[in-house]
């Protein structure tokens, strides 16, 4: 049992511990009592009130579950506290699951932290038909401002540049890259949002990309993973009302750019996308401005700006770690660049094309990196019969993306960097079906065209002006990721040299 508690922290007191026992001990009546379906998939044998938790490592939940898999096959099902899932592993499975079977598992569990943090509204954590409306608005609004469009492009383009003056000042001398390549690529997503770009050193940037990080971070925690098993505990995890503070303090910033665009909004020239949130929940809400919508338009934009910072901004982050990792690899992606680009011009998105190494490293850092391990949860619409097991309607399912980007029947050396696992004999561009980092199905990700663009043109911008390596005196790289809902690198700190 003590193992249960080994993440708290080591100064709690034991009458904290035992309050907490008491707590969950009354909790327990709360598991899933209902008798076990025919053909359930198999699983460990939970114990009394934790279920499976003495079995698995909560910050590296992916790998914990991928060593079950091993004992019960590829479908079976586990025990998080009270919560009954059924886990998804291997290349096979998940994509039987998220795309043969795909209407089937596009349901969204209650998932306590992120309902608190969302009032489930917005694409992520929406489901039925109001996901279905949000998911098409979403998508429909983000074309019409840019995505898939030269214009966005453009605006890749013109940021770039903001970026390399940024690491040109640094002439040379060690700099840490969260936060700048986090600004960089936030700024996208804010120009389609709110039409305009923000300077690095905004006040309100800064304290957003701050407050978002560190909500990412927390919300992977093994004191996270607790209170989703038992929400009643939320006011004994200090994580989980930090969560709910920095949420607080994002909605208290937008809501500052929100009351701005109100006082000027003219239904008949919608010039952001913000515009148009505004102008969708105002008549869904017949005008009457009402408090649930206002809730509506704050989880949405808070959304949109997290989902399109985060993932693409890490994935960078991880990108420039590992070239510096692989300086021969860097080598290569830099002569090919030479050669397709060379000095004298940006790069633009068609250059991919003539580009397959790089194309090919870029997707290798995607696979590697496997920022979202554990995607995010799935629950079934309706009964389902998969793989021989039968999963009833409203089950917790957990696809682990990490055991299809690393499925060894996929990859090569899935536990390497190796750009030819996207490479022919010839040296041409190969799609694989398990690349899957945007996930797959109806819930794949709905920013994945605009983030493939993003991902190309910084990481092919920034090896064309400079040379990456280690700060003096750095010989060792650690690629062990930190815990979070999205896996980034550990603080680390680069030296960008001008070409």
């Amino acid at each position: 049992m003590m193992a249960f508690f080994s993440f708290l922290p080591t100064d709690y007191p034991s009458t904290v511990l035992l309050l907490i026992f008491f707590v969950l001990l009354l909790l327990s009546n709360t598991r899933w009592k209902g008798k076990v379906p025919r053909n359930f998939p198999p699983g460990p044998t939970p114990l009394p009130l934790i279920g499976n938790l003495h079995q698995l490592n909560l910050s590296r939940l992916d790998w914990s579950l991928m060593g079950l898999s091993e004992k019960y096959g590829s479908v079976f099902s586990v025990e998080i506290g009270p919560q009954k899932a059924v886990v998804l592993t291997g290349y096979d499975t998940v994509k039987d699951a998220l795309l043969n079977h795909a209407d089937q598992f596009t349901g969204r569990p209650h998932i306590p932290i992120f309902d608190q943090f969302s009032f489930r509204r917005g694409v992520i954590f929406s489901e039925g038909k109001q996901w279905q409306d949000e998911r098409k608005f979403v998508i429909s609004s983000l074309r019409n401002f840019g995505m898939g469009k030269k214009s966005i492009e453009d605006k890749i383009t013109e940021e770039v540049s903001f970026l390399v003056d940024i690491l040109e000042s640094y002439k040379g001398q060690p700099f840490e890259t969260r936060q700048i390549i986090n600004s960089a690529v936030s700024n996208i997503i804010c120009s389609i949002i709110f039409g305009d770009r923000f300077l690095y050193t905004d006040e309100s940037l800064i304290n957003l990309i701050k407050l978002n990080n560190e909500g990412a971070g927390l919300a992977g925690t093994a004191s996270i993973h607790l209170y989703n098993s038992y929400p009643s505990l939320g006011f004994l995890i200090p994580n989980y009302k930090k969560i709910i503070e920095n949420r607080e303090k994002m909605h208290n910033i937008f809501n500052n750019f929100l009351k701005e665009a109100k006082e000027t909004l003219n239904e008949n020239h919608i010039q952001t996308l913000r515009d148009a949130i505004i102008m969708r929940y105002q008549q869904q809400s017949g005008g009457q401005d009402s408090e649930i919508e206002k809730r509506a338009v704050l989880a949405l934009i808070t959304e949109l700006f997290s989902a399109g910072t985060e993932t693409t901004s890490v994935t960078i982050c991880w990108g420039l770690l590992l070239m510096m990792k692989y300086p021969e690899i860097q080598k290569k992606v830099q002569e090919e660049i030479d050669q397709v680009i060379g000095a004298g011009r940006s790069p633009r998105f068609e250059d991919r094309k003539l580009m397959p190494y790089t194309n090919a490293v870029i997707h290798e850092i995607q696979r590697l990196a496997n920022i979202v391990p554990l995607n995010l949860p799935h629950s079934t619409t309706v009964d389902v019969n998969l793989r021989g097991y039968f999963i009833p309607k409203g089950t917790y399912v957990i696809p682990v993306l990490t055991s299809v980007l690393y499925d060894k029947t996929q990859w090569k050396t899935p536990n390497e960097f190796n750009p030819t696992h996207f490479l022919d004999a010839e040296g041409r561009f190969v799609k694989r079906d398990a690349f899957m980092p945007f996930s797959a199905g109806p819930r794949v990700c709905a920013g994945e065209a605009l983030a493939k663009v993003e991902l190309f043109l910084f990481f092919t911008a920034l090896l064309q002006k400079f040379q990456f390596h280690t700060p003096p005196g750095v010989t060792n790289l650690d690629l062990t990721p930190q815990v979070g809902i999205v896996q980034s690198p550990k603080p680390h700190r680069v030296c960008a040299v001008s070409r």
